[in-house]
């Protein structure tokens, strides 16, 4: 399993460091809470071995993710019993980790949580035929 010793993401999903509070783990991942949670319940789930993006996953790993993403969701529905759950993983640059991490959020009516309109979007909107012609055409097969 490749870690890098100086990732702040290997080390919560290898539960080293403190307080890990770990709900779940497996030979691939680990979900544990967020320490600056949107609500309670607030979950992360990191691969065991280092990746920065989704895109660099591979198959096995991405499986367990999603078999954990389900099963986070539902211990949280039943525990907290949100109005809904957001899941959000941020890549590139926005990836405050340099590593793979998906949040599970509870969310609730009137929570104050919001999606963020883009500054100048370049009013994509407008060209949206134009965009999927090219998303098509470069699609990976």
């Amino acid at each position: 399993m490749t870690t890098h010793t100086e990732c702040l993401g290997c080390k919560i999903a290898q539960g080293s460091v403190p307080p890990g509070h770990i709900i779940y783990e497996n030979e691939y991942v680990c979900c544990t809470l967020d320490i600056a949670p949107f609500n309670e319940g607030h979950l992360l789930i990191l691969p065991k071995q280092h990746f920065h993006d989704i895109d660099e996953i591979d198959i096995d790993t991405q499986i367990e993710i999603n078999k954990a993403t389900v099963n986070m969701i539902k211990l949280i529905k039943k525990v907290f019993k949100p109005d809904g759950i957001t899941t959000c993983a941020n890549g590139g640059m926005f990836n405050d980790l340099d590593h793979y991490h998906l949040h599970i959020i509870p969310r609730y009516k009137g929570d104050g949580f919001t999606w963020s309109e883009p500054i100048d979007n370049k009013s994509a909107e407008n060209h949206l035929k134009k965009t999927k012609d090219l998303l098509v055409s470069n699609l990976l097969n």
